[in-house]
């Protein structure tokens, strides 16, 4: 039995996408609501019905018996899920579905789960998606790092494709980065600065991206893949990423939600930090850090980038 563990967007979409071909899928939530009645997560995909094969828990006795188990909580909300059930998954297949860096440890998830549960077989779910592309039943083509060919063949599906990667440590950081990346591009046109800008932007946010991943020992061709590129023209491009909204409201210098979760935030604040220790040149994320942080106005930042010294690409 495949266990899911968390139902926001992402969880319930891939509950719904596995349970969709029949497989016994369980979604595990702390407030259930009134999900197991309606058979539908009225907060984050109101539109998408469970399948019959998928059942709704708020018992953590669901960890005990699953054999596979996607943790599909926030990053900054994984090591203290861990701390409470790493026990019960402890010895399981763990499946990281979560984007960033831990803001304690500065580890992404893969390492954090393998702290909480050493004797876990860790895989690492990533790519270009939304959660309600995948809910629909959308073509969809994710990087599945650090798995084997039979997990591959579990979690895949018709319309979910899942290419699997040896590449954990370039897998996750591409997926953890490109959200810092798609907060600028939210910054660059809530400023109005215009598509050209956020090209120029994504591209050197991509160099960015390759500069600090291969600094960690990733590949580049990971980077160059879906957990990289993929994933950052998609949440660069589309008013879906949630990322991109917070940086497009950080651009036009009002107020976000502070309900959503914007895993790129702590990501940004996190990689800033690691940048200065590490001595790796990232001057987008440390804007973006910055301007978070009002440490410096938009007008500043935006000076900031274009007055440094010019060089070769």
């Amino acid at each position: 039995m495949i266990a899911v563990a968390g139902a926001g967007a992402f969880g319930t979409a891939l509950a719904v996408a596995l349970g969709r071909e029949g497989r016994a899928v369980t979604l595990w939530a702390r407030d259930l609501g009134d999900m197991a009645e309606t058979r539908r997560n009225a907060r984050y995909l109101p539109r998408v019905e469970l399948p019959e094969t998928v059942t709704v828990t708020a018992n953590s006795d669901v960890f005990h018996r699953a054999e596979v188990v996607l943790l599909a909580v926030p990053m900054q909300a994984l090591d203290g899920f861990l701390e409470r059930h790493g026990a019960a998954l402890d010895g399981k297949s763990l499946v990281a579905c979560c984007k960033g860096v831990d803001m304690a440890t500065l580890q992404g998830p893969s390492a954090v789960i393998a702290a909480r549960c050493p004797k876990a077989r860790v895989a690492v779910l990533t790519g270009p998606s939304f959660a309600a592309d995948i809910a629909r039943g959308l073509p969809t083509a994710l990087t599945l790092a650090g798995a084997d060919e039979a997990l591959q063949a579990r979690l895949s599906t018709p319309s979910l494709r899942l290419y699997r990667s040896a590449d954990v440590v370039g897998a996750e950081l591409g997926g953890a980065l490109k959200n810092v990346m798609a907060i600028a591009a939210g910054v660059v046109m809530g400023a109005g600065l215009g598509d050209s800008a956020r090209a120029a932007l994504m591209t050197r946010g991509f160099a960015e991206m390759q500069r600090f991943a291969l600094a960690k020992g990733a590949r580049v061709e990971t980077l160059a893949g879906l957990s990289g590129l993929g994933d950052l023209i998609l949440t660069c491009t589309s008013a879906q990423s949630r990322n991109f909204r917070f940086g497009e409201a950080l651009g036009r210098e009002v107020a976000f939600d502070p309900a959503v979760t914007v895993e790129g935030a702590a990501t940004a604040r996190a990689v800033a930090r690691m940048a200065v220790r590490d001595g790796i040149d990232m001057p987008i994320t440390q804007m973006i850090a910055a301007l978070m942080a009002q440490e410096m106005t938009l007008r500043q930042a935006i000076q900031a980038l274009m007055s440094r010294p010019l060089k070769e690409e």
